[in-house]
């Protein structure tokens, strides 16, 4: 038993919806995958279905459960049974490893995550059910454990990335461990249990703090309303050779059942439609995870628009396209369905000259800069502000705005306000169109990319 564990009983099954909870072994939090790839979604419809088998008892070999249950319970969104079952298929290819000592006994298991699955559409009028199985050897263990950690399936539901997942369960593990600390472990161990992948045999620490590490504390701290991460990491000589996390409890409550009852639900018809564009699953659903919902949705209509044109050349990459015009920001924008299509990797990495852009695709560069700009200066002069007057601009974004924008950014915003890290930018953008609504001419952008020295771009 571990510092500050103690043996406790699962849930009983009258919990009401809005606080439903997963009594999760605490050998199933941190996994270490050694074959497959687990995701955010495929974590999410492990907690679902080992909440609804442990409401039916240990004693039941294979649990049973109507879809369209399991669909609302893992916060997801789709008519596509395909997408489901590709995330069913990939819980059961993973192998996972548990280890456990006490009383002088060690042992060590190797098992699938998930057993067999049926699905069973019933024709017209009835309800579509799905049964599961976990392997014989570890079902007890899941079921009933001994040592859990209570898990929240609204609260793990708001979490929009695989890291940031695993990080949430880690910290509520912790979180009234005397000590706050998590496990310490090695780089490499760490980078497959943040990632879920279990082709991961070397790595670079500081591409893994910046590209995983970093991003998932920032969403802990914007969405969890309950504690914060902080990063330990243990040297040998000048080299970081283990990390381990810290949980700093946090003094607010954890917003309750007033919420939007549709908030934080994941999309995958959304992700379905990426993936229709030629994008990998993967990517798809890290592309989700990362990147505002509204940005994605007025990205995916830009480009459904451009393949609906008769009277511009037909696109060779959807897929290329789309993310080109999510990172320039075309979405919404007049006129960016003249964007020309962006030069194909091939032909970078080949050396050869990208063909040139359109004047088109000049001006929404330059205008994307224009707008940085004054969002910047919305910013400055925000800070310049009487404190009244903040107020007073506070309080209106909230009227006019608030209700428009993503779940997470809107939880970030009542938390803290201008100054957190996903809603200050949303908050900045605005100030800066309601301070200067007019739109820019050509003249005015032409004039401010001669001041920045980007007119030949």
């Amino acid at each position: 038993m571990e510092d500050g564990e103690v043996t406790r009983q699962p849930p009983k099954p009258a919990q009401a919806p809005d606080e439903q909870s997963v009594a999760k072994a605490n050998e199933a939090i941190a996994i270490r995958p050694k074959r497959g790839r687990l995701t955010l979604l495929s974590r999410r419809i492990y907690n679902a279905l080992l909440y609804h088998s442990q409401r039916q008892g240990v004693d039941e070999p294979v649990y049973k459960l109507a879809l369209s249950e399991l669909i609302g319970d893992a916060r997801f969104n789709s008519n596509n049974t395909e997408l489901l079952k590709s995330h069913l298929r990939d819980m059961q290819a993973t192998t996972i490893e548990w280890s456990t000592s006490g009383a002088g006994l060690k042992r060590w298991v190797s098992s699938q995550l998930l057993g067999t699955v049926t699905i069973e559409e019933q024709g017209r009028g009835r309800p579509c059910t799905i049964t599961w199985r976990y392997p014989e050897e570890i079902r007890e263990r899941l079921v009933k454990p001994h040592q859990y950690t209570r898990v929240l399936l609204e609260i793990s539901g708001q979490m929009r990335s695989y890291p940031a997942a695993v990080l949430y369960e880690i910290g509520a593990r912790y979180l009234t461990s005397p000590s706050r600390l998590s496990m310490r472990e090695d780089v490499l161990w760490w980078a497959a249990v943040l990632t879920g992948r279990s082709d991961i045999t070397e790595v670079d620490y500081r591409f893994l703090k910046r590209d995983v590490i970093s991003k998932a504390l920032a969403e802990i701290d914007a969405l969890c309303e309950d504690f914060s991460l902080e990063l330990i990491e243990h040297k040998r000589g000048r080299r970081i050779e283990e990390i381990q996390f810290r949980v700093l409890p946090k003094v607010q409550q954890r917003l309750g059942a007033a919420d939007d009852p549709s908030r934080n639900v994941f999309d995958l018809e959304l992700v379905g439609k990426l993936i229709a564009l030629g994008i990998k699953q993967d990517e798809a659903q890290d592309l989700y995870a990362t990147t505002d919902e509204a940005q994605l949705r007025g990205t995916l209509e830009h480009v459904e628009q451009r393949l609906r044109s008769q009277s511009l050349p037909a696109l060779k990459s959807p897929a290329a396209y789309f993310k080109d015009a999510l990172k320039k920001g075309y979405a919404g924008v007049k006129g960016a369905i003249e964007v020309s299509e962006p030069a194909s990797a091939p032909a970078l990495a080949q050396g050869r000259a990208a063909p040139a852009a359109s004047g088109e695709d000049r001006m929404h560069r330059i205008r994307e800069l224009w707008e940085n700009d004054r969002m910047q200066k919305a910013k400055a002069l925000y800070k310049e502000m009487p404190e009244a007057m903040q107020a007073e601009m506070r309080s209106r974004f909230e009227t006019e705005r608030l209700a428009q924008i993503a779940t997470p950014i809107a939880r970030a915003w009542r938390r803290d306000g201008p100054a957190s890290r996903i809603a200050g930018t949303t908050f900045h953008r605005w100030l800066a169109q309601v301070t200067w609504p007019e739109e820019p001419s050509d003249r005015v952008l032409l004039d401010f990319a001669l001041a920045q020295g980007v007119a030949g771009m």
